[in-house]
């Protein structure tokens, strides 16, 4: 049996082999992978790097549309972003690399391969892509998220209009009416919040959407009646 010293170093040469980035700051990488569950006398939880990947995750992904789609308007392009940046496809990240292997939380948490803990595998991915930008800088960070989010970016709703001026344009030709959103709750801390936006048409059901902004949780509501109305497929 390995002693725990050597365990723990080819723990961390595995993981920076799926990442493709080989950390300086190995403690980075440490506190990245630690959930607040886990009570430690270290550097901390990754809560501060998931603000800071947050953003960094943004920037890469508008440069990468940017890029790819030349002629997308304005609001096309912040419809791609916020599919790319959400919780869904980070998580969806995680599950690629493998990251539940290595994430550390406390013994209340048990499992971290389910729907329900897709949240802590997505802030898992954005506080790694933080520790990432903060060692090697952003180009580094680039290429971790170009290596993961490209192919992805380049499959996401394609051709799609935004979702707000679609649902106004079909309810104005349908029933004569106009989208009205409603936020209907809003949880988490002031500096990383959660919208839920209700959407409501007279003669059909409403929708909700929820994201990290207010705007993104409107075209998440839109897209919602849209998916369901059968205007998208």
């Amino acid at each position: 049996m390995k002693p725990a010293k050597a365990a723990q170093a080819d723990a961390i040469a595995r993981l920076e082999e799926r990442i493709g980035h080989r950390f300086s700051d190995h403690e980075r990488l440490s506190r990245a992978l630690t959930h607040s569950s886990l009570r430690t006398s270290g550097n901390g939880n990754y809560e501060r790097l998931e603000f800071l990947g947050d953003r960094v995750l943004g920037l890469c992904v508008a440069e990468l549309l940017f890029r790819h789609y030349r002629d997308a308007s304005e609001g096309e392009l912040s419809v791609r972003l916020n599919a790319l940046v959400s919780a869904k496809a980070c998580a969806e990240v995680a599950d690629a690399l493998g990251l539940h292997e290595f994430i550390r939380t406390g013994s209340d948490i048990k499992k971290l391969t389910g729907k329900r803990m897709a949240n802590v595998r997505a802030d898992v991915v954005e506080s790694l892509i933080a520790a990432i930008y903060l060692d090697g800088g952003l180009e580094a960070a680039r290429d971790f998220v170009i290596r993961h989010w490209e192919a992805r970016a380049l499959d996401t709703g394609a051709a799609r209009r935004d979702a707000k001026t679609e649902l106004q344009e079909w309810a104005h030709a349908r029933f004569a009416a106009t989208p009205v959103y409603r936020v209907t709750d809003r949880s988490g801390p002031d500096h990383d919040p959660v919208f839920v936006v209700t959407v409501e048409i007279p003669g059909v059901a409403p929708a909700t959407g929820e994201s990290r902004s207010k705007r993104a949780a409107e075209q998440a509501a839109a897209t919602a009646i849209l998916m369901r109305e059968g205007v998208w497929q």
